[in-house]
């Protein structure tokens, strides 16, 4: 099978390539050369490489931000961030990173993220994500319409805040 680079995964494909549970977002691309360090395997800091690369395509994709630089669209930060390498990765092999919302707050989400190759989970990123407004100076609700994707497209469920957090 052909393996379609840069482009969203079907959940039916991503069950054929070994990926369970599906996600949201999936996308496929080829370890290259220059993502090698000296030991000849992937370095570590490119896994956050190819995680924000399908974290920022989501957030285009669900409507939250353009990344225009201008106009009102919020700022997306991290907040915090767990990454788990499970199994390394090496030249040319094809991989699969995933990307999707599992809960919410008003203006804060959680994301799930994962990268697979030959249908083998070789590692993990949990972040929560925050929005400011554009300036930075206050966090941004998040629009209603992303909400109920969350709801319906993710299955992601609203987490009550707790006193002083959102």
């Amino acid at each position: 099978m052909d393996l379609p680079y840069h482009t969203p995964l079907t959940p039916a494909l991503q069950t054929r390539l070994g990926l369970d549970p599906t996600a949201p977002l999936a996308m496929a691309d080829r370890v290259r050369f220059s993502e090698l360090d000296v030991l000849n395997h992937v370095n570590n800091a490119v896994y956050m490489q190819w995680f924000e690369r399908l974290r920022i395509r989501y957030t285009q994709d669900w409507g939250l931000s353009r990344y225009m630089g201008a106009g009102h669209d919020p700022r997306i930060v991290i907040r915090s961030g767990q990454i788990h390498y499970r199994q390394e990765m090496r030249m040319d092999e094809d991989y699969i990173v995933t990307c999707g919302c599992t809960a919410f707050r008003t203006t804060s989400f959680s994301l799930a993220q994962a990268l697979w190759a030959g249908g083998t989970l070789r590692a993990t990123f949990d972040c929560v994500l925050v929005l400011l407004t554009a300036d930075g100076a206050a966090r941004y609700p998040i629009p209603e319409a992303v909400r109920a994707r969350f709801i319906a497209v993710d299955g992601a469920h609203e987490e009550t805040a707790r006193p002083g957090v959102a």
